[in-house]
């Protein structure tokens, strides 16, 4: 009788894994990763959007330029709006015949430098306690279109904001009237075209969590940022706040950075020593399209104030050449 040998059978998964940072401005590069663990020759690769129907039942649209990811990494060099979607990928191989189930989801936003719509968030932060009430609404200038709340949780996937355990929908607007932590992911306004904009990344906590701004922070602005604690009489905690796991600031009620600029933009979180630690919110920092166009129109106004002395100066220094030339010429005719 010979020694035990264990034999282990493994079922090849797909496994999607994507850029560093799928939260995307028009024009950013992205690139997904289709890949099967444990073996890495023989697959070919097929690319798929997730789609939520009207009888909310999930579609798999097969990506017109699924080739992109032949080998599998499916690249968009310039991202476009139309590029946001939830994505998923199979891998599939002729010998021996085997084709993966579909891999988990991917989410990837584009955003535009000026959408039609706007989520608004009651409270207006992006980090929520348990156990609250919790709006969310879709607000159009233009009032062109019907707009639904729809979000993107790693617990329930694609789905209506409404289809929270205690969520309902009132026009385009959804309330959570008892939120849990697994009402944790990102929300968006889409309208009934299919239209997605304003993304909002929500997370729902049990402990302390970070108040900060719910929308992008423009270059020039001031942040504020408080820790919180649900269960004081006092909420603001004094805590120590941290950028991209780096501490910044010590036992503070609040941090103020009076000038925002680009290089402020990373994941915050705040520290009490009793309390705990909050999770961490991505601060974006946009650009200022009018501070760009005054500090143009700074530039030309210097140039045009500065324009009349150059003249001057031109004319000053070529009538002195000419008087020069003169002089030069009375001298060589007089030693003549």
């Amino acid at each position: 009788r010979s020694d035990e040998v264990t034999l282990t059978v493994s079922d090849p998964r797909a496994a999607l894994s994507g850029s560093p940072q799928t939260w995307l401005t028009e024009g950013d590069p992205v690139t997904l990763i289709c890949e099967v663990k444990g073996s890495s020759t023989g697959w070919t690769f097929r690319w798929f959007t997730l789609t939520l129907s009207s009888d909310y039942r999930y579609h798999y649209d097969l990506l017109s330029d699924s080739s992109r990811g032949a080998g599998g990494n499916y690249t968009v060099t310039s991202a476009a709006l139309k590029h946001t979607g939830v994505y998923v990928c199979t891998a599939e191989r002729e010998e021996p015949v085997y084709y993966t189930q579909y891999s988990n989801a991917q989410l990837i936003w584009v955003t535009g430098v000026s959408p039609p719509v706007s989520l608004i968030v009651s409270p207006s932060r992006t980090q929520h306690f348990t156990s609250v009430s919790l709006s969310l609404s879709c607000e159009d200038q233009s009032n062109s279109a019907e707009w639904t709340v729809r979000r993107y949780t790693d617990r329930w996937g694609l789905e209506d904001c409404s289809s929270s355990v205690s969520g309902s929908q009132t026009g385009s607007s959804c309330t959570i009237r008892d939120t849990r932590t697994e009402d944790t992911g990102v929300y968006w306004c889409q309208s009934e075209s299919g239209e997605k904009h304003h993304p909002v990344n929500i997370t729902v906590h049990f402990g302390v969590i970070l108040e900060s701004s719910v929308h992008p922070v423009t270059e020039g602005e001031t942040l504020t940022l408080r820790c919180l604690y649900k269960n004081t009489t006092s909420p603001n905690l004094r805590a120590d706040f941290y950028k991209d796991g780096s501490l910044i600031q010590s036992q503070t009620t609040e941090m103020i950075i009076s000038t925002v600029s680009k290089s402020h933009e990373g994941f915050y979180s705040c520290k009490h020593p009793e309390r705990g630690e909050s999770p961490k919110s991505w601060i974006s920092v946009t650009v200022s399209h009018s501070g760009s166009q005054i500090s143009v129109l700074h530039t030309l106004s210097s140039v045009l104030a500065v324009c009349p002395y150059l003249l001057v100066t031109v004319v000053l220094i070529f009538k002195c050449c000419r008087m020069r030339g003169k002089y030069l010429l009375y001298l060589f005719r007089l030693i003549e």
